[in-house]
């Protein structure tokens, strides 16, 4: 095993979980990053797993899917996880990081292994041996063009945008208020909009002008998931205010009122000296992003940290190219993994670059690779890739709509939630068993054990609980 070598390309999320999940397995790999030989429009250091978007990696609640996807990746010893916890802030029930820390941490966790080689410099063509490619979407023009070549397609390709930073002394505290939702928690910070003020801002980001670069951009569609603000606005006035602008569960102190609409901002770094606004990723050029975001009120001062981009995103055509674990038809060693798979989302990304490693080391030592079944939620993600017509093929980030329906129908929304998210644990539990995945060491598993015997011990004696298989 130790004489067998993995070659990974791409040091994001998925790329750093491959290549761990590998080196916990006894194999040699070798990490390649371009950066910073080569850099990305988007990227701005050359460490590893750095987060270019939000800093959020979403919900821990379970009965949410993103929750669930956790416990999860948990569950196969999601290093994502540990360096999230050594570098967490405080974000409600969101589990969100300080960037620079979170990227400092992966980064340690990789060049400290032993079983790890990091190079720097671009992979222009797909390799020759055992592969994992997780170059994510802003892949290098000339291993893109590689990868065409070999699948013999096109691909698809979208425009992905991230919001701004602004600088937390910059805000009036006379106006901005500290609240979280329902009052569960005062980890956000909350600009209030009246009716008329909400009117006068739609007015204008409708009003600016975008961006006008070298792309096109209309012609290239975007993700639904990850629309610039300003998009949003074209959709309609009340778009914004039931979308990231939505109010419901805040209370104006100042008013002692639910507000019109409401900005929200979301801290960046542990300190609380930066700030991301929430859902507001743009296409705007700088000076309209000052003069429209400036309206806000609590930020007619405000002092940008970064600004609000827009960049290329690409995907494969995963249902149409690739086989049901992520490998080109021809050659199962040569498994993709991450976002140019077509998950969105940072804890997607990771999980899949986990599943990648694990069935990496499945493939190299003579057994079948496997996909967790469709009631869990890395599951129904992988069915999704899978299954998807390649005609309407569209990223997609986990959600409890890509599992299989429970078979008694549930009305009320959170207990059916609870019911998803209980059955998912189990059914994963019993998977890993049923493939022979040890459950990471000093991971937290929702299950009482005594609960779990008798299913497990029906896979023992070779009765399989229905979707507790998942072999390709």
């Amino acid at each position: 095993m130790a004489e067998t070598e993995v070659l990974v390309v791409g040091g994001g999320l998925a790329g750093c979980e491959a290549a761990l999940q590998l080196s916990a397995r006894g194999y040699r790999v070798r990490l390649a990053e371009m950066r910073p030989v080569r850099s990305t429009p988007a990227h701005q250091t050359d460490a590893l797993a750095e987060l270019v978007c939000t800093n959020s990696f979403k919900s821990e609640d379970p009965t949410n899917a993103h929750g669930q996807l956790k416990r999860e990746m948990a569950a196969l010893g999601s290093a994502l996880l540990e360096a999230a916890r050594v570098s967490r802030v405080a974000a409600g029930a969101a589990l969100a990081v300080d960037r620079s820390l979170f990227a400092a941490e992966m980064t340690r966790r990789v060049e400290s292994d032993p079983n790890i080689q990091l190079e720097r410099g671009e992979v222009e063509v797909i390799p020759e041996g055992p592969a994992i490619i997780a170059t994510g979407p802003l892949t290098s023009d000339a291993l893109s063009h590689s990868i065409r070549q070999e699948l013999g397609a096109e691909g698809l390709a979208f425009f992905d945008a991230i919001a701004p930073i602004v600088d937390v002394e910059s805000l009036d505290r006379d106006i901005v208020f500290e609240q979280g939702r329902w009052e569960q928690d005062a980890d956000y910070l909350n600009c209030p909009l009246s009716r008329e003020e909400y009117a006068q801002f739609v007015a204008a980001l409708e009003g600016a002008d975008v961006h006008q670069g070298a792309h096109d951009w209309d012609k290239v569609p975007y993700f639904e998931g990850c629309l610039p603000v300003e998009v949003l606005a074209e959709r309609g006035p009340e778009t914004l205010r039931f979308g990231p602008m939505k109010p419901i569960g805040l209370t104006d102190p100042t008013t002692g009122r639910r507000p019109h609409a409401v900005v929200q901002l979301r801290r960046e770094d542990r300190a609380g000296q930066m700030w991301n606004i929430v859902g507001f990723q743009t296409r705007l050029g700088i000076g309209e992003q000052k003069r429209v975001f400036r309206s806000i009120p609590g930020l007619a001062d405000a002092e940008f940290l970064r600004f609000g981009s827009i960049h290329r995103n690409s995907y494969l055509d995963f249902p149409g190219c690739l086989t049901s674990h992520g490998a080109i038809p021809n050659r199962p060693d040569l498994v993709f993994a991450g976002q140019i798979t077509g998950v969105e989302g940072y804890t997607e990304s990771a999980a899949s670059g986990i599943l990648a490693g694990l069935n990496m080391a499945r493939i190299l030592g003579g057994m079948d690779p496997v996909i967790p079944p469709p009631t869990t939620v890395l599951g129904g993600l992988y069915r999704y890739l899978a299954e998807s017509a390649p005609e309407h093929f569209q990223p997609m980030n986990s959600n409890w709509g890509l599992v299989e329906p429970l078979e008694d129908r549930v009305r009320d929304k959170r207990q059916k939630r609870e019911k998803l998210a209980e059955r998912a644990a189990v059914d994963f539990a019993v998977w890993m068993n049923a493939v022979g995945i040890q459950h990471s060491e000093g991971s937290e598993w929702p299950l009482d054990p005594d609960a779990m015997t008798g299913v497990l011990r029906t896979v023992a004696d070779g009765g399989v609980r229905p979707h507790a298989g998942g072999t390709t």
